[in-house]
């Protein structure tokens, strides 16, 4: 499951929410979150579940597409 940091830390600091204030909303270490956030982190499904849950969105919402885009290349 790939985290989109940057979607979190948008949807985190659009409620208000400070990085430790949120982090023990979400039940999880503020140093863990703020790895989340620049990516550095890949959490588990529980997690990122307790994360969508504070921020009141689905975990799709919050994923990173990782489908690979074809339409780029040239037809041969």
């Amino acid at each position: 499951m790939q985290p989109d940091g940057r979607e979190i830390r948008r949807q985190r600091e659009e409620r208000g929410y400070g990085l430790r204030r949120f982090a023990k909303a979400a039940q999880i270490h503020h140093a863990y979150l703020s790895r989340i956030e620049r990516g550095e982190r890949h959490p588990q499904p529980e997690v990122m579940a307790r994360i969508a849950s504070v921020l009141g969105c689905r975990i799709s919402d919050i994923q990173r597409d990782t489908t690979e885009r074809n339409d780029e290349r040239p037809d041969r």
